[in-house]
């Protein structure tokens, strides 16, 4: 360790996520949580939940929290950022206000966060800081002196998230037959959200058709074929494609399914498929579900050799990324030059979302943004 790093102006770190049940009787009440305000019915939630029930109505993402909680102390420590890093979620325990509670009683005043969703768009960024808002105003009405709260610029194009998807897409290549790996393609795989969200993501000269969302996607996708290529000498046909739809059948969501892919691949000839799911920080239910359960027994009714490749999770490039983005967020916010680290053609994102940024179809408070209400 040859120097100690500063984050001042910052005092912690807080690692917020989406959160999931950790047992049969949580999958109800959890589903009740994400859906509140919608008036589903518990037996729609019941039938809406049976994939949890399959794992036994656990979801591998607080674990793959914790872990990515480890990776991410472990890291500072090794490099001397003193930097306490707290984990708070959206819809299960722990929960963010009692969190951001927390901190408040441990004295933490400055406080960055850094959402598991590395892409702009309004349930992956707006969304999380409307949470940030309301959990703030819970604090405010406890009479509790409130913090300020800064969010993690997307993250989605930094090397620390991009190398480890690449050496993923690279090992599930060489897991297929080798009489089939040259021609493999690649279905780059993310979260279909409705198209009307899509094309409003990001600032508001980015938007129209697809919006951020789509162009980052694309971004990385290309970046993570054109890496296998330098790599292997082989240029595989590739294509953004999308999972984990929920919503009416009559509202435009982003298309082709991966289910629907996979049929048009091998409809067209393709010896078989690496599913790269590039939109997912970790291997949590979606992928488990979507991904390695349906997509995989799609992949088998059509004689499809299938491998999917690995999340980041806690890898420990993606940990020193993370170290990387909180380092440059301190010293942008202490007024010093800073070059960011952003691979591909569309540069660093914002540090602070704009007025117009991802915008929600009714209008909420949203902290850590040019909109906020607690500056």
């Amino acid at each position: 360790m040859s120097e100690v790093l500063d984050a001042s102006p910052y005092d912690a770190l807080l690692l917020l996520s989406f959160g999931g049940p950790e047992g049969p009787d949580d999958v109800v009440p959890f589903l009740e949580n994400v859906t509140r305000g919608r008036g589903i019915p518990t037996e729609r939630l019941k039938e809406v939940g049976r994939h949890y029930f399959l794992f036994g109505g656990v979801s591998p993402i607080n674990a793959q929290n914790r872990a990515l909680l480890d990776a991410l102390r472990k890291d500072f420590a090794e490099h001397g950022l003193d930097l306490p890093v707290y984990w708070g979620n959206r819809n299960w325990a722990p929960y963010l206000t009692d969190t951001l509670r927390e901190m408040v009683a441990d004295g933490r005043r400055r406080i960055l966060v850094l959402a598991t969703s590395a892409y702009a768009s309004y349930s992956g960024c707006r969304q999380y800081r409307e949470n940030l808002a309301e959990s703030l105003a819970a604090l405010e009405a406890e009479g509790l002196e409130l913090p300020r709260i800064d969010k993690l610029r997307h993250y989605f194009n930094h090397e620390g998230f991009v190398e480890p998807m690449v050496d993923g897409v690279l090992r599930s290549l060489a897991e297929l037959p080798e009489d089939v790996r040259a021609g493999a393609h690649i279905a780059f795989s993310t979260h279909s959200i409705p198209t009307a969200s899509a094309d409003t993501s990001g600032p508001v000269e980015t938007h129209g058709e697809g919006g951020a969302y789509v162009a980052q996607h694309l971004e990385v996708a290309r970046l993570i074929a054109d890496a296998v290529r330098e790599r292997t000498g082989i240029d595989h046909p590739w294509q953004l494609v999308y999972q984990s739809r929920s919503g009416a059948p009559h509202i435009p969501w982003l298309e082709p399914d991966i289910c629907d892919h996979l049929e048009e691949r091998q409809a067209a000839g393709a010896p078989a498929v690496v599913i790269a799911p590039i939109g997912f920080v970790s291997d949590h239910m979606e992928v488990l579900y979507d991904l390695d359960t349906e997509a995989r027994a799609k992949a088998e009714e059509l004689g499809l050799p299938m491998r999917r490749s690995a999340t980041v999770g806690d890898d420990p490039r993606f940990a020193a990324a993370v170290r990387d983005l909180v380092l440059e967020r301190a010293a942008v916010q202490r007024g010093e030059d800073v070059t960011p680290c952003a691979l591909g053609t569309l540069g660093a994102s914002h540090h602070l979302c704009p007025v117009g940024c991802c915008p929600a179809r009714a209008s909420r408070p949203a902290a850590a943004g040019a909109d906020s209400p607690y500056a």
